[in-house]
């Protein structure tokens, strides 16, 4: 059997998946890449290996709610135990409502993915890190789920609730060697899909909203999970009032 440690990325992206993989994978985790497109992830394992980075595909749809915990068993099958777990997917049809606007159906519409999906990788990969006495457990969220901005509700509230949901479990798991933590990102990610989908009609990013490197993104998450002095970073960081 190997020591090397396992880590799974729900939500394997361009961006901060990518940057995730290799800031990981050069400290010797195993790579698990979890997204809805088999090609993308099949290329980034190639990419890994060049590397000499570890990693297998899981094409997976994580708005699945019922699915995850059948993927998380095929990760464990491939890799063993999940050690690190990153909730970070990124829907290509995201869209704010304003809270006027809100009502019932579009909230539950965005809510797999954005509330039910995060709980249901948790609750999935607790129990071997509960047995085992150590993991870590990442949900990444947007700046909205912390701050209210008028006209962008929606996901906001549905963030909020997996937020909360992660300070509880961090305060009941990290007694017995498991963190939670989460990352809140107000900013456009450098290399991401979402960044690509924001400028594809030609128009230019607005030069007042902020951009992050990944790169910067994962090795915050990386000192959340090896440090964890803290539950919550919010990046970039917020100016004291």
């Amino acid at each position: 059997m190997t020591d090397k440690k396992t880590i799974a990325l729900f939500g394997a992206g361009t961006g901060l998946g990518a940057s995730l993989a290799t800031r990981f994978g050069r400290e010797g985790f195993r790579v698990a890449l979890v997204a809805r497109s088999a090609g993308p992830l099949e290329e980034r394992v190639a990419e890994l290996a060049q590397d000499g980075i570890e990693a297998a595909a899981f094409p997976a749809d994580l708005a699945n709610v019922d699915g995850i915990p059948a993927l998380v068993r095929t990760i464990e099958e491939r890799f063993g135990a999940i050690d690190v777990a990153v909730y970070a997917p990124v829907p290509s049809d995201v869209s704010f409502v304003p809270a006027i606007e809100l009502d019932a159906a579009k909230l539950r519409s965005m809510a797999d993915i954005y509330a039910f999906s995060p709980v249901g990788v948790s609750h999935a990969v607790l129990p071997g890190m509960l047995a085992r006495g150590d993991g870590a457990v990442v949900i990444v969220g947007g700046l909205t789920a912390v701050v209210a901005m008028p006209g962008k509700s929606g996901v906001g509230p549905l963030m909020a609730a997996a937020r909360n949901y992660v300070f509880t479990l961090n305060a009941e798991a990290m007694p017995r060697g498991v963190y939670a933590g989460t990352v809140n990102i107000g900013a456009a990610i450098e290399r991401s899909a979402g960044l690509r989908a924001m400028t594809a009609d030609g128009t230019p990013l607005d030069p007042r909203f902020p951009v992050i490197d990944p790169d910067d993104i994962a090795e915050e998450i990386w000192g959340l999970v090896t440090k964890r002095d803290r539950v919550e970073a919010i990046l970039p960081p917020m100016p004291h009032a």
